[in-house]
């Protein structure tokens, strides 16, 4: 099972409802946040190509179709291992630097084919708990969680039982990712809110709370499948609960924003709302990710205009 260097586990903390009913969110503070964010001038040329960089190793390269073979894993997770042409490396100078992707993301049928792959080289993230709508028995959701561990994930991603949340049920949300956490055993569990579901950021902000609370050791957007997943206002609210959290408990909570994130320039927008809300220690794998299908291409693109000034086309760079 392959681990992260400098992962400490959150060890959790008795349910605080104190805490959690004087959470209020400014929307309207969140979003002239999110605009600065979306509408300042980025990083350019060789500063912009070593951002890439770094965001390609912050990726949780996914697959979560319904047509997922074993064959698209094992060249997902050929991919994850050498994430860009050997050319690009080259010219690049990144000859000797380990470059790989923060992990793979599979659903649970899937998880042999990687762990053939990656034999313990990298993370293998399953999706769990009757993902992607989490509406499956309790007993069931743990039962999934502990065949996923078995099998060798080392990182399982649970969604979370929306209904909880909308209704303020939180002792409930609680239990039941106590749950999760337990059955996960040595495996870092991220939870999914589906923020897109929970109607307003306040709900969002208390429900990330609540998942800190009961020891998930990341807090993740979405499950990519929603009408509506990462947003920058949604993330904002997020890792401000992170920051809040890590102050009052002492515990580093990690983030992942997922679905949407297609585009280099949505990948260094999310780099750096984590440097400025969190600092450096939260562009480390162990506490960032990015949930993705398609963003790795971007990535390739535009590093390979960075290299030879002009762009290619996307077919190009090998994807699963």
């Amino acid at each position: 099972m392959s681990t992260l260097p400098g992962f400490k586990r959150n060890e959790a903390v008795p349910l605080d409802l104190g805490w959690i009913n004087h959470i209020h969110i400014n929307k309207a503070a969140a979003d002239r946040r999110a605009a600065s964010l979306a509408n300042r001038r980025t990083v350019k040329k060789e500063y912009q190509a070593a951002w890439l960089v770094k965001a390609i190793g912050l990726i949780d390269l996914t697959t979560l179709s319904g047509d997922d073979t074993p064959g698209r894993v094992e060249r997902l997770c050929r991919k994850a291992l050498r994430p860009l042409r050997a050319d690009l490396v080259q010219a690049m100078g990144l000859q000797d630097y380990p470059l790989t992707t923060g992990a793979v993301c599979v659903y649970h049928e899937m998880i042999k084919p990687a762990v053939q792959v990656l034999q313990g080289r990298l993370p293998i993230a399953a999706v769990s708990t009757g993902f992607p709508a989490g509406l499956t028995s309790l007993e069931t959701k743990v039962r999934e969680i502990e065949l996923s561990v078995a099998a060798g994930a080392s990182e399982i991603d649970i969604v979370i039982t929306r209904q909880h949340v909308l209704t303020g049920n939180w002792q409930a949300l609680y239990d039941e990712m106590v749950a999760y956490r337990q059955a996960c055993g040595e495996a870092h569990v991220k939870a999914i809110l589906a923020t897109g579901e929970l109607v307003t950021l306040e709900n969002v902000a208390k429900a990330s709370w609540v998942c800190m609370m009961a020891g998930a050791d990341f807090i993740k957007t979405s499950t990519g499948k929603e009408p509506v997943n990462a947003t920058i206002p949604v993330s904002l609210t997020m890792v401000r609960a992170i920051r809040d959290y890590h102050e009052q408990t002492g515990f580093k909570i990690g983030y992942k924003p997922a679905g949407g994130v297609s585009t280099a320039k949505a990948a260094l927008q999310y780099l750096t709302l984590m440097k400025e809300e969190l600092g450096n220690e939260w562009l480390q794998p162990h506490l960032f990710r990015i949930g993705a299908s398609s963003l790795l291409t971007d990535i390739e693109r535009q590093i390979e205009h960075y290299v030879t000034g002009a762009y290619s086309a996307a077919h190009r760079h090998a994807q699963p």
